[in-house]
């Protein structure tokens, strides 16, 4: 598969992680009165359950085991939410940004890095195929 087709599938299945993840953020925020970085966190992991499972399938179709794959998008989500704390720390809290508009910049950040790190890292070839 070539690398636009794979990254237009990846964008694709993030719409869906992310109607989990900006659904699970808006209504913490605006229905539970949640400060809007817990919120985003909590979103996040709600978006990476969605991601993993689509994302394993029908972006990368990887044959890598369940027990490699699943620590290694661990550590790559681990980091995705190290720069999502972050990026909507300094965006919304330092310097008074609105969340919706923090969260779609620090989502454009995390999209790069994760889309990468699965690529080359989480769902590449096994030590079993290669």
């Amino acid at each position: 598969m070539t690398l636009s087709r794979q990254f237009s599938i990846f964008v694709f299945v993030g719409l869906f992680a992310a109607l989990a993840h900006y659904g699970a953020l808006i209504g913490l925020v605006e229905a539970a009165g949640w400060r809007p970085v817990p919120a985003t966190l909590i979103g996040y992991v709600a978006g990476g359950v969605v991601s993993y499972v689509l994302n394993r399938r029908h972006t990368y179709a990887s044959e890598r085991p369940h027990s490699e794959a699943g620590w290694r998008f661990a550590v790559v989500a681990g980091v995705g939410f190290g720069l999502t704390w972050a990026s909507m720390y300094v965006l919304h809290d330092m310097l008074g940004a609105h969340y919706l508009a923090s969260q779609l910049l620090t989502t454009g950040v995390v999209l790069v890095w994760s889309f990468a790190a699965h690529r080359m890292w989480t769902f590449g070839h096994s030590s079993a195929e290669a």
